[in-house]
């Protein structure tokens, strides 16, 4: 199969062919028909965090099995499918207290004593995040996908598999956000997007989106903004404090910066929580005023948007087909793997929100 492989941090993505192995019993292969390139696998590609090479980048995806191990039962060939990066062993302490998202079990990758599932003529091929779906093919573990309706158009499937699960999950299950409350979303790319849709879902009563590109906050009104800021005034703080008249009860910072971090701390009201769904470079360190503890405001981390992928993915499947959850506003173009690498260098101009990968049937 040909893939679009990392040999080396900051530097192109090179298509190559790539073999894979036969699925073991627990495995699964699909044959990707879409994959979303995220902003995640810029972090990855310029080396803001470290990841064993050469590897296959992509975690966004949706295809169709065509091959099943002994075990499974789950699936079968034929099925339509969206994978997970958050695969789970379904019995470790995070999956039993209801945490799937939090499973480090290494049961959902192959042992080192084993053969890797991806190899270039006998070279092992590290697989990025449980998937590596910038390819023809993936071969993954029972617990990285989730069987879903054939209606469903494979690449807006795709987007369920990280952007919709990460911000709207962050809405729902991170934060629990409440009807009538006030929102603010610092970032309007495809996860800040999400959250915003995932909070007017929620039935928030001002939905603020922050961000300093024009066409993106124009975005964010579609899709349920119901006030925007451009954030190059450089007082996006006093603003959001003004709009709500004292702060916000859940800010969502979709970035993964420092400083858009610390300002979704200080949008809050009392008894305000902020949600980290950006991802912020390793070795970083956010800075927080500590009288605003006495107040009761809080700072939290979300991972994957605490999914249980299982259930939450099915049903974002069905806000769409409902009109609910608005996909087709984040697509900004469609293209071959081959153009991996512009989709990569656009993705830095910060001007659009996704570039869909779809592959040759």
């Amino acid at each position: 199969m040909k893939a679009a492989v990392l040999r080396e941090a900051n530097k192109p993505l090179e298509i190559e062919e790539v073999q894979v192995s036969k699925p073991g019993p627990r495995e699964v292969l699909v044959r990707p028909v879409a994959a979303g390139v995220c902003h995640s696998d810029l972090h990855f590609l310029d080396g803001s965090y470290p990841y064993p090479m050469p590897t296959i980048l992509g975690h966004e995806s949706a295809g169709i099995v065509e091959q099943v191990g002994s075990d499974v039962t789950y699936v079968k060939k034929g099925d339509h499918v969206i994978t997970c990066l958050s695969a789970f062993c379904g019995h470790c302490n995070k999956c039993l207290t209801g945490h799937l998202s939090l499973c480090a079990s290494p049961e959902v990758s192959r042992a080192a004593s084993e053969q890797s599932r991806l190899s270039i003529q006998g070279e092992t091929v590290h697989q990025f995040l449980n998937l590596s779906s910038f390819a023809e093919l993936m071969l993954i573990h029972e617990h990285a996908l989730v069987k879903v309706r054939e209606d469903m158009p494979m690449d807006r499937a795709a987007l369920i598999g990280c952007s919709t699960t990460t911000g709207v999950g962050a809405v729902f299950h991170t934060a629990a956000v409440e009807p009538g409350s006030t929102v603010a979303v610092i970032g309007c790319g495809g996860v800040g997007l999400a959250a915003i849709n995932g909070a007017a879902i929620a039935g928030a009563g001002q939905i603020i989106a922050v961000d300093m590109i024009d066409s993106k906050l124009e975005l964010a009104k579609a899709v349920g903004a119901t006030h925007t800021i451009n954030a190059s005034s450089g007082n996006a703080v006093g603003e959001v404090i003004e709009m709500t008249q004292g702060g916000c009860d859940y800010t969502f910072e979709a970035i993964g910066l420092k400083s858009t971090a610390e300002q979704a701390f200080q949008m809050l009201c009392s008894g305000g929580t902020a949600t980290v769904i950006g991802m912020i470079p390793v070795g970083t360190m956010v800075e927080l005023h500590g009288v605003d503890f006495l107040a009761e405001k809080k700072i939290q981390g979300s991972n994957m948007g605490s999914n249980r992928f299982r259930v939450d993915m099915p049903r974002f499947v069905d806000f769409y087909l409902a009109g609910k959850l608005h996909l087709d506003e984040m697509i900004s173009k469609h293209i071959k793997l081959a153009d991996i690498n512009l989709a990569l260098e656009a993705l830095k101009t910060g001007q659009e929100a996704r570039h869909v990968i779809m592959f040759d049937q």
